[in-house]
């Protein structure tokens, strides 16, 4: 009798084990890992901001500044959220200069409109909307996997780093991102 609950408690085991492997299987790793430094400068093209409509180092531009750097696939409803939230607390960190980003890896020709759009519809103040190729700035191990890709940066230092395949990004996710901000901003 004791025999078989310990075989019934190993199998349990080994199931919830096995579960939280392919659990972790699924998740996607992408951008830069916490503790490391940036790959440095790269180039994309503004489409909203000081440089709209030019290519601009927003890397060099916020220097050892606390930031918020996403790199996106395309603008989901989940990811205009995170923007507006991004972009709202970059505006109540000022004091500490922070600045906010958003790299879409593509070549849409048509997303420089939908981007002006988005910005507009949103309301958008401080966050740049950017673009880039669909590999992402060299150096920055964007996943192809990776929808969205959100580094939170402060002295060129990683501080969090969050990545969600295409249709994760969940009000959740939102919301423990805006919670990490003072990773960067304190």
């Amino acid at each position: 009798m004791k025999t078989q609950r310990i075989a019934a408690l190993g199998l349990a085991f080994a199931f919830l084990a096995s579960a939280v492997l392919a659990a972790d299987a699924k998740k996607v790793t992408s951008g830069p890992k916490v503790g490391s430094e940036l790959a440095g400068p790269f180039h994309p093209l503004n489409v909203t901001g000081a440089k709209a409509g030019k290519k601009n180092c927003l890397y060099c531009e916020n220097g050892n500044n606390p930031v918020a750097m996403i790199f996106a696939r395309e603008c989901s409803p989940s990811l205009q959220k995170l923007i507006k939230k991004i972009d709202e607390s970059t505006a109540k960190n000022s004091g500490c200069e922070m600045g906010s980003f958003v790299v879409f890896c593509s070549d849409d020709e048509g997303l420089a409109d939908k981007l002006k759009k988005v910005a507009k519809d949103e309301d958008l103040k401080k966050i740049v909307l950017s673009i880039d190729n669909p590999a992402g700035p060299k150096g920055y191990e964007v996943s192809k996997d990776a929808d969205v890709t959100v580094i939170l940066y402060k002295d060129r230092t990683v501080k969090a780093n969050y990545a969600f395949k295409k249709g994760e990004l969940k009000e959740k996710d939102i919301e423990a991102i805006v919670k990490d901000l003072p990773k960067i901003t304190k």
